[in-house]
């Protein structure tokens, strides 16, 4: 007994995990193991101690089927008969969505009630040169290739032009030039480098912040009036030159561009470090502003590869180089972070950086503890809920309310903390050109999150206006305001406030004509607007009219944009179209009901006078003419059965009526009613008399 006692006493106590009801907020979305302590151990190590928060719990929605029918069977639901939708619409479109719960079936709770799908958009497309691109879910172009699809099998199977119905925007051709391939650097003017540098401030502002702006012009003119042309400094230099020359001079911009690419492809095999990561970056956009995506996108990937190999995104390792090196390699990695996003979102497709081991903060304190406003910050921020609105939603498939609640509760946060100082940014009067555009930008970006979030309800709410039951019920009843007719409304809200923006910059000459992000998110706003005015959501003309004259605009330059304005305006025709058609069809409709009564229309296989009563013949004498007109025709009318009453005299049409009247009546149950001193209320209207005379016994000679 004492030996069994003393086995278990040497035994190792056995290890038990620990494991916690809840994890904060950041962990959560790092996915990363959290201890539950207040701040946890993570957000500690990572310095943000003071953003460790924990959000509650919310209980998951549980299937009261048991199970998710298979795919083929959620295919056949989708599908019903005599509709025009096939299978592979049915995946496409989220139009059988609106027919599935209005099946009586579902008597779920609210919260399944208000879920709704987000369909699978993604699809490959063909670029300028043929090959096949794949296009993901929350892209831009996949949100159109959607709603051509929409407008095509419900309103109008020509809708779209020819030009519009296949994408060959995806990828530019890029000119190519003889010049700068023999290995020699071109040769830089001096009086070059001040309006290059300056273009390029203000193509880059929010986007990037590679160098310190007040000495960046200095040192690229010092480095021009010198004989050294290589090296990564070179690289680097020379790209900035063909960013800030594309929209002065494209040629010698493409010769600067062509050189430092193959210079920067040639020190890949050497030993990359800052400079590299910074020449991929500017590659990167200077590719996107010559409309060539999909070659930016793969070109971006280099650069985040290298940028893991040298450690920027630890700012622990980034302390090392001390207090200047250590902030401008933050910078690049948000940087980084930025034009990731915007690719990822643009594209529809992964990011290829990630938050999961990175340290950097995106947020700025002073010594008081009180947050600093930085728009490279800003910029970032609404990127990274960008990003949450993209693996929350359009990866899952799904978007309820409760999720919709916790995107929108991170957007108010952002609203409340940036939107003010970003929108002090956008007056011209107190700001360059630079910090204008940057801010517009991230205003832009704010408003498209916003869209992103709400963007399936408002497809949602379009197909239950568009169907055929709803289109042919004129009773135009105004539906009562769910949560989804509210986001919905938000997502058009989102994309007016875009368009305001962005024209009234326009209109003031604030705006260059090579701005990738801005044009990207308003052809998304275009699309928008263009389905709030084909469902009704509001007189809506005159802001799609407005962004499709921003799109024209950035066309100037921007072969992307010259095919988004021609798509806007083609969606924004074809909603008019349909309103008139809708309108007339209405109006039909109220006239033949007017006819029932009053007979204005005449009968199928009678030809109608002018005056509407029977021609009368020219030989008939007098007597006949007099009863003719004192007892007309009552064959056109609806009144057959109706007890004519008397004449008394043959000229009873020509007396004036109101000179019968003893007196006017009392016009005094109207006070109140127009200078709204009185709130009047249905039942106010109700037994409102519109014949007091009548009622106080006053009498109307006809005689």
């Amino acid at each position: 007994m004492e030996q069994d006692t003393r086995e278990e006493l040497r035994e190792e106590p056995r290890y038990v995990r620990a494991r916690i009801g809840n994890a904060c907020d950041s962990c959560k979305s790092r996915k990363v193991k959290c201890d539950g302590a207040t701040p946890c151990t993570f957000c500690v190590r990572r310095r943000m101690a003071h953003s460790c928060n924990y959000s509650p719990q919310k209980r998951r929605n549980v299937n009261p089927q048991g199970r998710r029918p298979p795919p083929s069977e959620r295919i056949a639901s989708q599908t019903t008969p005599g509709s025009d939708a096939t299978p592979a619409d049915a995946i496409r479109t989220p139009t059988t969505v609106a027919r599935r719960d209005e099946e009586p079936q579902r008597h779920h709770d609210q919260s399944t009630e208000e879920e709704t799908e987000v369909p699978r958009e993604a699809r490959l497309l063909r670029d300028a040169q043929g090959k096949l691109v794949f296009i993901g879910d929350c892209a831009p172009l996949s949100f159109y290739q959607s709603v051509r699809q929409l407008v095509i099998t419900r309103v109008d199977s020509s809708a779209f032009a020819n030009q519009t119905s296949q994408l060959s925007v995806l990828e530019n051709i890029g000119k190519t030039t003889s010049q700068g391939r023999n290995g020699m650097p071109p040769y830089v003017n001096t009086p070059l480098v001040l309006q290059s540098v300056e273009q390029y401030l203000n193509a880059t502002a929010s986007l990037v912040d590679l160098f310190n702006r007040d000495t960046l012009v200095e040192e690229i003119a010092k480095w021009a009036a010198g004989r050294q042309r290589r090296g990564p400094v070179s690289i680097v230099n020379y790209l900035i030159l063909a960013i800030g020359a594309q929209e002065t001079d494209s040629s010698l911009s493409q010769v600067f561009f062509e050189y430092a690419r193959e210079q920067t492809l040639t020190s890949l095999s050497g030993d990359p470090g800052i400079s590299t990561v910074q020449a991929s970056i500017l590659i990167t956009l200077y590719m996107l502003r010559s409309s060539q995506m999909n070659g930016a996108f793969v070109f971006f990937g280099l650069g985040v590869r290298i940028a893991y190999s040298i450690g920027v995104h630890r700012t622990e390792v980034n302390a090392r180089f001390g207090l200047e090196m250590g902030s401008q390699r933050d910078k690049l990695w948000k940087s980084l972070r930025i034009v990731d996003l915007y690719l990822s979102t643009l594209m529809g497709r992964p990011p290829a950086t990630s938050d999961v081991d990175c340290t950097v903060a995106y947020r700025k304190f002073d010594d008081a503890g009180n947050e600093v406003f930085d728009i490279l910050n800003a910029s970032a921020q609404v990127m990274l809920i960008m990003e949450a609105v993209v693996v929350e939603v359009y990866s899952r498939r799904k978007i309820s309310l409760a999720v919709t609640e916790g995107i929108s509760a991170q957007l108010r946060q952002w609203s409340h903390r940036w939107l003010p100082h970003v929108k002090a940014l956008l007056d011209p009067t107190t700001h360059d050109t630079a910090t204008v555009g940057g801010a517009c930008q991230v205003l832009a970006s704010y408003y498209y999150a916003v869209m992103l979030a709400s963007r399936p309800f408002l497809v949602y709410e379009l197909c239950l206006r568009l169907s055929p039951e709803t289109v042919s019920d004129h009773t135009n009843r105004s539906p009562a305001a769910t949560g989804r007719s509210k986001l919905a409304d938000a997502c058009i809200d989102a994309a007016n406030l875009m368009v305001d923006v962005t024209a009234d910059l326009i209109n003031n000459n604030f705006l260059t004509y090579r701005m990738p992000l801005l044009v990207s998110w308003l052809f998304a706003s275009s699309l928008v607007v263009g389905l709030g005015v084909m469902g009704g959501f509001g007189r809506l003309e005159k802001r799609a009219n407005q962004s499709v004259e921003a799109l024209e605009h950035f066309a100037t330059n921007d072969v992307h944009a010259m095919q988004y304005s021609q798509i806007a305006r083609s969606l924004l025709s074809t909603a008019v179209q349909y309103l008139d058609r809708k309108e007339a069809n209405e109006r039909l409709e109220r006239t033949a009901s007017s006819n029932h009564i009053f007979g204005l229309m005449p009968k199928d296989g009678q030809q109608a006078t002018p005056s509407g009563i029977r021609a009368r013949d020219s030989s008939a004498d007098g007597a006949s003419r007099s009863q003719q007109t004192s007892r007309p025709d009552l064959s056109l009318t609806a009144f057959q059965d109706l007890p004519i009453p008397a004449s008394n005299g043959a000229d009873t049409p020509s007396r004036d009526f109101f000179e019968t009247w003893s007196q006017m009546p009392d016009f005094s149950m109207f006070d109140g009613l127009m200078d709204g001193t009185r709130e009047w209320t249905e039942q106010d209207w109700s037994t409102l008399n519109l014949f007091p005379l009548l009622d106080d016994g006053g009498q109307i000679d006809l005689s």
